[in-house]
């Protein structure tokens, strides 16, 4: 049997992403030898992103696949194993970490380490799709000052949303907040400081139903928003050059249900400021935590500190 066919693991990891790859740097480097479970979205979020401007060490920017692979050549480096796969169950306690995974496969390990992440929940749009990463965007932190200059959509009535339109008046010469409803669903300050701002508009009552773009050769380029009035059903076209969706983001923690202490939007509790968990040996890095930050880099800080938790566990327990 290859190592990567053992049964049971020093360290498991799940999740390939900045917090995920950084663990497994950190494991590694210790001598762990952990084994990463890639999951469906090797290299999380920042497979879908284009280019990354905010992360340290890369003053030129660099594209998010080509960092996530810098990421895991590091990390194979020091001798890392993989998996392809997705667990969809498991049993932890603090004797036994039992991970079952969709092709019926059962591992165990003494120290799991929780880096699934979280999704942008998105309207479903085939445009939306079509134009994502290349003007279609729910991070503005990420991507608001490639498109400086230019009129921008944000799509959302709730607190993320009035974060992201007051953000991102400082790029865009004018913000088109579009909501479903009459009314907002943020907290009062934020609408407040959003309906105070000269540079957002509002428009109610409406939804986008199509991404307007352009295509020349590999390049694509977002042109315009259809959006279309729930009330008169009438369709007008916004003209911009990047739409953000900020209808909140779903941690994939769906599997912890019942088993990790959870808040109530899905993210996994931790102790104090560690990266502890409710139950022993099992740690949590990343956005499946982190519903403030949701930054590459915060997610890469959580790993290395999940991973140094994990170090210490073990080596109370003597493996």
């Amino acid at each position: 049997m290859s190592e990567e066919q053992k049964t049971h693991w020093k360290v498991i990891i799940l999740g390939s992403g900045p917090a995920g790859l950084t663990a497994a740097l950190y494991t590694a480097r210790a001598g762990l030898e952990p084994l990463v479970v890639n999951g469906w979205e090797p290299g999380g979020q920042l497979t879908t992103t284009t280019e990354v401007e905010n992360f340290p060490g890369f003053p030129d920017g660099i594209m998010g696949p080509d960092m996530m692979d810098l990421f895991r050549k590091q990390a194979e480096r020091f001798g890392i194993h993989t998996l392809v796969g997705e667990a969809v169950e498991v049993n932890l306690t603090e004797d036994k970490k039992e991970i079952v995974f969709d092709n019926g496969e059962t591992l165990t390990c003494d120290a799991l380490i929780v880096s699934t992440g979280a999704s942008a929940k998105w309207l479903g749009l085939e445009t939306e799709t079509k134009y994502r990463g290349w003007g279609v965007s729910s991070c503005a932190t990420c991507d608001g000052s490639f498109f400086k200059g230019e009129d921008m959509i944000v799509i959302g009535g709730g607190d993320t949303a009035m974060e992201e339109a007051l953000y991102l008046t400082r790029f865009a010469s004018k913000i088109h907040v579009v909501h479903r409803r009459s009314e907002l669903r943020a907290s009062q300050i934020m609408q407040q400081r959003a309906m105070e701002h000269p540079q957002i508009n509002f428009v109610w009552d409406s939804e986008l139903v199509e991404v307007l773009g352009e295509e020349e050769g590999h390049h694509k380029k977002v042109v315009g928003g259809r959006v279309r009035n729930r009330n008169t059903s009438e369709e007008t076209v916004i003209p911009c050059g990047a739409i953000f969706v900020a209808i909140g983001h779903k941690p994939n923690t769906d599997i912890f249900k019942g088993v990790l202490d959870l808040d109530e939007s899905g993210y996994i509790q931790v102790e104090g400021r560690s990266t502890h968990t409710n139950v022993p040996g099992v740690f949590v890095a990343g956005d499946a935590a982190d519903h403030v930050y949701r930054q590459a880099i915060t997610a890469a800080g959580t790993g290395c500190m999940s991973a140094i938790d994990a170090e210490r566990y073990l080596a109370v327990l003597g493996v």
